[in-house]
């Protein structure tokens, strides 16, 4: 596994491989990354070739002013350990090295970025965009994958690749979890011992709405109002809890049958996403 930091080495690294899977994250890995790095092994070895890159790299352009970038935990060594005999090539940037002159030239993202976490995180799918374009201009891959839990985020980098005519696939991966069901993050090891126990209620509101969903409930903004008061009750403090159409993030009127429940909320100083897909007729 080579650890590459600049541009021109990794694509000098890349312009013999006859396809590539990337990966693209912040770092401090979890099971979740590493299950998408086993993803991009098992799709590129049967379908476009054998090469698979991950990059960590700290994004700037999609923190707020007022957001964790400082103490956005930064454990590239710890990451490279973890990625030895998944990964081909780590693609670990300096900021100058992404951005070595001020960013003048964004992607504007469609105008779902605004709602949800777009709604409480100004200019957040601006600068992830941006950066996902300059990341697959970089390393030009076939495959890129993405996790389920950022469910907004794939939705805004799937419809960046089809409206922008990318030559790539864009790939989904599952949601994994801890044993109690708390979807794994980077940010959940801000939470205390407390909060950690309380954290898994997320989860736990959003498979309950998928139940009711599932026996025929289909006032949507009634679920979504008693679940952000059963959240609210507790201590958390919630930005929203919405029910959507998985194929454009518009809100559910009732009449969809593949639907998403989606959630962010903090707990303390930990804001927390969850999502659950669900199929009516299932």
């Amino acid at each position: 596994m080579q650890v590459i930091s600049s541009i021109a080495e990794l694509r000098a690294r890349l312009n013999e491989e006859r396809a590539i899977a990337f990966v693209p994250t912040m770092g401090n890995l979890h099971e979740g990354h590493l299950d998408l790095m086993r993803l991009a092994r098992e799709n590129s070895s049967r379908e476009h070739g054998s090469c698979v890159v991950a990059s960590i790299f700290v994004n700037p352009l999609q923190f707020g002013p007022n957001e964790d970038f400082d103490q956005y935990p930064r454990t590239l060594a710890a990451d490279c350990a973890k990625l030895q005999g998944l990964v081909d090539v780590v693609f670990a940037p300096s900021a100058s090295e992404m951005y070595p002159v001020q960013q003048t030239v964004f992607v504007e993202p469609p105008p779902v970025a605004s709602e949800l976490c777009g709604a409480a995180r100004p200019g957040h799918f601006r600068g992830m965009a941006t950066v996902v374009l300059k990341l697959l201009n970089i390393v030009q891959p076939q495959l890129a994958l993405f996790g389920k839990k950022d469910y907004q985020q794939l939705h805004i980098i799937r419809t960046l690749a089809a409206q922008l005519n990318l030559p790539v696939s864009i790939v989904g991966g599952e949601t994994v979890r801890a044993h109690d069901g708390l979807a794994l993050s980077s940010r959940n090891q801000y939470l205390t011992e407390v909060e950690r126990s309380e954290a898994v209620f997320l989860y736990q509101t959003l498979q309950a709405m998928r139940r009711s969903v599932l026996q025929g409930a289909r006032d949507f903004e009634l679920l979504q109002q008693q679940a952000l008061k059963a959240l609210s009750d507790r201590g958390w403090l919630v930005d929203y809890v919405a029910v959507r159409d998985q194929s454009d993030l518009q809100p559910a009127s009732g009449g969809q049958r593949d639907l998403v429940i989606l959630a962010a909320a903090r707990l303390g100083k930990t804001r927390l996403l969850d999502n659950v897909e669900v199929c009516i007729g299932e």
